[in-house]
């Protein structure tokens, strides 16, 4: 096995409160999007809904996953101030997160 070199990836897992609207999620969505336009370690954004036929996601319904090119490159990103506005934006309509970065690792057979 080896890592990838270069990546980094920060996986942000979501359950929303009962009463965020979907119209404000997708407002949500589109901030955390516009992140990668502000802060330059932030390479990619990508998210998605749970689609998952073993009902073992726990309440968290949606994912969102940024790549980075380090560790140090995520930690410039939690300290930016684009970052800090938003999150205090995104947290208010957050039941439970989970964040998890990780190095991705390249399985040889």
């Amino acid at each position: 096995m080896e890592e990838v070199n270069g990546v980094v990836k920060h996986i942000v897992m979501v359950k929303f409160k009962d009463e965020t609207t979907p119209a404000k999620i997708e407002q949500l969505i589109k901030g955390y999007a516009n992140l990668v336009n502000l802060i330059p370690p932030m390479k990619a954004f990508h998210w998605g809904k749970d689609v998952s036929a073993e009902n073992l996601h726990q309440g968290f319904t949606h994912v969102f996953e940024s790549t980075f090119e380090s560790t140090q490159g995520v930690a410039e990103y939690v300290a930016h101030p684009a970052h800090v506005d938003f999150a205090n934006l995104f947290l208010p309509y957050s039941d439970k997160i989970i964040i998890f970065d990780y190095k991705p690792t390249i399985v040889r057979c």
